[in-house]
């Protein structure tokens, strides 16, 4: 599935706060906690705790949380697919990045071990 102009845009303008108690809920859902999530995305973006707090705050839109972020060199690491969509195939660098996220949320909720999350090896 190839995205468009229109769903590019929806997700830059979409807020990181209106999008994070649904990673919230879906991870706690599924056993694992506040603290893993927060290592996974401090890992992708290098948000530390303070810093995903302020973006949360801010109602930062997708598009002004990864230009403030310092993406992880092994983001690119990060393959499959995420709603009907092959992450290292999307062609919209900022789309791609979110589904980044969305991925690795994904691989936290089913129980993936950490070390395979952040691309340990």
């Amino acid at each position: 599935m190839s995205s468009t102009n229109h769903h590019d845009d929806k997700i830059a303008k979409m807020t990181f706060s209106s999008v994070y108690p649904h990673y919230l809920t879906k991870v706690e859902r599924k056993g694992r906690t506040r603290e893993e999530l927060h290592e996974v995305i401090t890992w992708l973006t290098g948000y530390d705790e303070k810093g995903i707090q302020q973006q949360i705050d801010a109602k930062s839109s997708f598009e002004q949380f990864f230009a403030e972020a310092e993406l992880n060199l092994n983001a690119s690491l990060i393959t499959g697919s995420i709603c009907g969509y092959i992450v290292q195939e999307i062609e919209n660098p900022l789309t791609q990045k979110v589904r980044y996220l969305d991925k690795i949320v994904d691989e936290l909720a089913k129980g993936r071990k950490m070390g395979k999350i952040l691309r340990e090896g």
